[in-house]
């Protein structure tokens, strides 16, 4: 089975392999400091979800830092000046905050030459007009993508992991963003706990049918990891987890519901190895992405 990889989507625009550059806007998240509720999502880590970005740097030392850990696995035939990167603000929820201060963080990070694109990790409820507008002009001369943490397209699944906002909110900030010409990048949890295969099948269809067409997507493992509510829940009433081959397959049907030219940014995801408590099988990552490129090469 073939599908449009984010490595080969990016080999393919900018004619060479793109690192990803994890950074942290210093933002919080209005599911943790009680404007919304208290805590964040239940599976969300103290990083919120960005526990492998430099915190407390200013934005400079953090690129320099990052660009320090990505280089060791950039191939040396590669000169330092023809290396690209994606900037990558990951942790908790980057347009929640004082605007005019992200504004300036994100327009000086797209001047640095050598970051040929913005990935901006937030919630469909925090984005003003105002946000949406300043994207769609950066988009304009650099790719500037927006990533949503949907999860999933049931209410109650929702409320279980304190999403903390209604489908439709997702379909308005959806097409705000889209009409401004920016691309939007969904996230799926597989495996929440009460839901079934079925489900999660009918949240990714439910994205096939977007309008315009899904830009990119993100197949979630999900991760029970230390000091969550996730990991209380897990431990008071443990509960199903996916084995390998039991994700594979799931990732298998979840594919074949995707349109071929959305870009499959990621088939599980990484939990920090000090933190995992399960499934222990996803912290050996060459073995499950070499099971999972098995499985899909013969679907």
């Amino acid at each position: 089975m073939n599908y449009l990889s984010l490595s080969d989507y990016l080999k393919n625009k900018y004619g060479t392999k793109v690192y990803k550059l994890s950074l942290s806007s210093g933002c919080s998240c209005p599911n943790r400091d009680g404007s919304i509720s208290y805590g964040g999502c239940i599976f969300c880590s103290e990083g919120g979800s960005g526990d492998f970005a430099a915190t407390g740097m200013d934005l400079d030392k953090q690129i320099a830092f990052a660009k320090e850990k990505v280089d060791a696995k950039i191939s040396a035939k590669i000169p330092a000046n023809e290396r690209k990167y994606i900037a990558y603000f990951q942790s908790f929820t980057n347009t929640y905050g004082d605007e005019a201060y992200l504004m300036d963080l994100f327009k000086r990070v797209i001047d640095y030459p050598e970051i040929v694109g913005l990935s901006i990790g937030t919630r469909p409820d925090c984005l003003s007009d105002e946000m949406i507008d300043f994207l769609g002009n950066l988009n304009k001369d650099k790719e500037v993508w927006v990533e949503l943490g949907l999860q999933t397209i049931h209410e109650n699944t929702a409320k279980l992991i304190n999403r903390g906002y209604d489908l439709p909110v997702f379909a308005d900030a959806y097409k705000r963003l889209t009409d401004a010409g920016l691309k939007v990048v969904v996230h799926v949890i597989l495996g929440i706990p009460g839901e079934s295969d079925d489900d999660i099948v009918e949240t990714v269809k439910y994205l096939a049918t977007l309008n315009p067409t899904l830009f990119g997507i993100k197949l979630q493992l999900l991760h029970v990891l230390k000091g969550t509510k996730l990991a209380e829940m897990f431990e008071e009433n443990p509960f199903r987890i996916y084995e390998l081959d039991e994700y594979c397959e799931i990732v298998g049907r979840c594919l074949k519901e995707i349109p071929k030219e959305t870009v499959i940014h990621r088939l599980t995801g990484d939990g920090p190895k000090k933190l995992l408590i399960a499934p222990l099988w996803s912290g050996n990552k060459k073995l499950v992405m070499n099971t999972m490129r098995s499985y899909i090469a013969k679907l």
